[in-house]
């Protein structure tokens, strides 16, 4: 999130964390599954592609961040 653009998102359903979090992959691309998108598309840990909040808690944080109140439904 710290070079270029970003596409910013919020994903709203039961067990959002994470069900996304199995989408992305492991944050160590060497670790994650076949399939996931950090496996397909991250460089390293530092370049990994995707990121996606460990919490309900920090999901709800860096919605914030992204996103005025009014933005979300």
């Amino acid at each position: 999130m710290t070079r270029g653009p970003i596409v910013a998102a919020v994903l709203e359903k039961d067990n959002a964390v994470e069900d996304f979090r199995t989408l992305i992959g492991a944050t160590n691309p060497a670790e994650a599954a076949e399939g996931t998108i950090r496996k397909k598309y991250a460089a390293s840990i530092g370049e990994n592609a995707v990121h996606g909040s460990d919490s309900d808690e920090n999901a709800a944080i860096e919605a914030a961040f992204h996103f005025a109140g009014r933005e979300l439904f």
